[in-house]
């Protein structure tokens, strides 16, 4: 019967003929062996498939460089969001540990997962949870929300100017033409609130109080498709929609109904989530920055892991825009707790001048 136990140090150093001791040196590419034995030692452990466990090394030293992340598997952008944390983490020697909400599992459950692994610090994606529950949280180690606000003193916060980017939307749809511009609420979701008033204050603006229109949605495409029927009754000429999913939901209605996009309306997303990018989507969708937004969580949270000023490691990071991108900077926080980044339009191909 084939042994699937895990190979250690010991037998790496039986198979190459030399001390435990020296296999350790190797391994961790300290100098004190010779190029011969460090070619034997590597060949046997490469044989024996031998990988080095180095998370139980910084447990043994009193560290575990791990950061726990909450995402909700639901939720298309947060795989964007947990790819940018990963390419962040990596850059600063630290791993993430990853605990998933789920119809079945609760963001209860998930942090709980977390708490067990010994993570140093927590990133949540978009919690549900109320303040006062994450204000607890943070009493026990460095807890940092990303792409929410929260009004708790001892959480950091990370989040897009949510209400901006539904400027940016009407804005480019107002500069086509368009008047009538319902927008699909996302009801109680993280940052509805801030889009609805973006919304809001937009068509003000644009003077256009009186086509104000707001229906209710959702998160998922079925929340955008049940808007999409109450639409097709009295169609607009143009819908911002809370998110990319929601707006997928959308899309599919109108296509079922035979309303062309966007010569009949034109549809605008939010997020630029990876379905936004699909080709028969190819959807107009307000993009937040997900690379500036997750190196910035992972350097507050390791700076309050270290008792750093996150302000100084931020600059010391050097996460900054470029002028070059097009883009604007990163905003001054709100509070020592809060820095809020800009978005942007990405304009494809559901958006147009009305018929």
């Amino acid at each position: 019967m084939r042994d699937e136990r895990r190979p250690t140090l010991t037998d790496v150093a039986t198979r190459a003929g030399v001390s435990k001791s020296l296999v350790s040196l190797v391994m961790r590419d300290e100098p004190g062996a010779s190029a011969e034995t460090r070619r034997r030692v590597l060949e046997a452990a490469d044989a024996l498939g031998y990988q080095p466990d180095s998370r139980a090394r910084l447990l043994r030293s009193g560290r575990s460089r791990l950061l726990g992340v909450v995402f909700g598997i639901q939720h298309p952008f947060h795989a964007d969001l947990v790819t940018g944390l990963y390419t962040a983490a990596r850059e600063t020697g630290h791993e993430l540990a990853l605990s998933a909400v789920t119809p079945q599992r609760s963001e209860h459950e998930a942090v709980t997962g977390l708490l067990q692994d010994r993570c140093e610090a927590l990133i949540l994606l978009g919690p549900q949870a109320p303040a006062a529950s994450l204000a607890r949280l943070a009493s026990r180690l460095p807890v940092v929300v990303l792409a929410r606000a929260v009004r708790a003193p001892e959480v950091d916060v990370v989040r897009s100017a949510d209400a901006e980017g539904l400027h940016l939307a009407v804005d480019h749809l107002a500069g086509l033409g368009h008047r009538h511009i319902t927008h699909i609420d996302g009801g109680r979701a993280p940052g509805a609130a801030d889009r609805r008033r973006g919304y809001r204050t937009a068509m003000r603006r644009h003077g256009l109080t009186g086509e104000l229109r707001i229906l209710p949605g959702g998160l998922t495409e079925s929340d955008g498709a049940a808007a999409a029927r109450q639409l097709l009754a009295d169609p607009p000429t143009a819908v911002t929609v809370f998110n990319d999913r929601c707006a997928t939901g959308v899309l599919d209605v109108f296509a079922r109904a035979g309303v062309d996009v966007p010569y009949d309306i034109s549809v605008i997303g939010f997020d630029d989530s990876s379905l936004a990018r699909l080709a028969h989507v190819n959807l107009t969708t307000v993009a937040q920055d997900v690379p500036t937004m997750t190196r910035l969580a992972v350097t507050r949270a390791i700076a309050r892991v270290a008792g750093r000023d996150p302000g100084l490691a931020e600059a010391s990071a050097s996460i900054t825009r470029p002028a070059a991108e097009g883009l604007s900077p990163v905003s001054l926080p709100r509070s020592d707790r809060e820095v809020i980044v800009p978005p942007r339009l990405v304009i494809r191909g559901t958006t147009g001048r009305p018929s």
